[in-house]
């Protein structure tokens, strides 16, 4: 047999500081503090480091003496590929990231999907604060991050008293909207929405429904959309909502595709967002709608393929958003009450809205 083969033992803080001659504390200072030493120094602790294999201090231990995690958690009620794959999300988490980078410390992202009661992820997670990212009223993820002790800053719902808050007013917003289709002499409408509750909906939502909603962004644009049409005398009871589970752009074509077949009559259809507007807009074409002529489509969000589409819909600068709830999240030690931040929105029209047809220009497709 042969000899056992012997490992280098691995360097460490004190072996590497007794090889140059100087104290743990200009060896950390090297990673964690590097304007505190010369170039040269620097440079010579960097290099010995290399050379005798040793890794850099231990971001565990340093955490655990700190209390510091230097990490931003970012709860997602969704699955984790929604954060990559959403363009208002993915906005949103670009903001952020530059706020981090800004201030030098690392991004953590806590997914949840919904239904999801387990809540472990939220306690695991080694940051020093949460960025929550649009959940409902009742979500156990948000619960379980509010009694960690560490700061929270929620982007667009739900409105907490006592917790930051980073969103745009929705209800103005999409007030401004309807008016702009009561202007043009729309009265038939239907409406298609995101998802109002935790569990699965993919049908016409009754009213009862719509105030029992559990996201509240959705719960508000519906409420003012309500009231707006109200006020131009369309019974609200009347207005279909259909309602997606799920946020893509075949979604938001089933949705419209459903809301058309039961309600041809109607001349508008308001999506809550751009992705299932962009649905709509597919689904009219599949059924050889002209928009606007046939059918008015209109959005929310201002995402770039809706803008490529020429989509009437309400910009929202979701990248300052993002960066918006980090600033605020890192800057909380400094605060002792709690802020709000109402981000500016634009009614952009585009080229998908006009007055509704008349009873002698009625198209319904082939």
């Amino acid at each position: 047999m042969g000899r056992p083969i012997r490992t280098r033992r691995q360097a460490t803080l004190a072996s590497l500081a007794a090889e140059l001659g100087v104290s743990r504390t200009t060896v950390s200072n090297a990673y964690n503090r590097p304007d505190q030493l010369s170039p040269e120094l620097r440079r010579r602790v960097l290099e010995t480091a290399r050379r005798l294999g040793y890794p850099g201090p231990d971001p565990v231990a340093r955490s655990l003496r700190t209390r510091k995690a230097g990490a931003v958690g970012l709860l997602l009620t969704e699955n984790l590929s929604y954060a990559f794959r959403d363009p208002a999300a993915v906005g949103v988490l670009e903001g952020l990231a530059l706020a981090c980078e800004d201030a030098g410390v690392g991004l953590h992202l806590v997914p949840a999907s919904p239904g999801r009661e387990d809540v472990a992820a939220v306690h695991r997670a080694g940051v020093d604060g949460f960025v929550v990212y649009s959940v409902p009223d009742d979500d156990p993820h948000l619960a379980a991050v509010l009694s960690r002790p560490v700061p929270t800053v929620i982007i667009d719902q739900p409105r907490l008293e006592g917790v930051d808050r980073v969103g745009p007013d929705d209800a103005a917003a999409i007030t401004g909207l309807a008016n702009h289709l009561i202007e043009l002499g729309h009265r038939q409408i239907g409406v298609v929405c995101m998802r109002l509750a935790r569990e699965r909906n993919d049908d016409f939502v009754p009213l009862t429904r719509q105030r029992e909603a559990h996201y509240h962004v959705q719960r508000t644009r519906l409420g003012a959309l309500a009231a707006a049409f109200e006020s131009a005398g369309v019974d609200w009871a009347t207005v279909p909502v259909v309602e997606r589970f799920d946020h893509t752009v075949d979604d938001g074509a089933s949705a419209a595709r459903q809301l058309l077949d039961a309600h041809p009559q109607v001349t508008a259809v308001i999506c809550t967002s751009d992705i299932l507007a962009l649905g709509a807009l597919a689904e009219a074409n599949r059924r050889g709608l002209r928009v606007p002529a046939d059918l008015t489509v209109t959005g929310f969000d201002g995402i770039a393929e809706a803008e490529r589409a020429g989509l009437t819909t309400v910009h929202q600068p979701v990248l300052d958003k993002g960066k918006a709830a980090g600033k605020l999240l890192l800057a909380s030690a400094e605060r002792v009450t709690p802020k709000v931040i109402t981000l500016p929105t634009e009614l952009r029209i585009g080229t998908t809205s006009a007055a509704p047809r008349t009873a002698e220009e009625q198209w319904f497709g082939p």
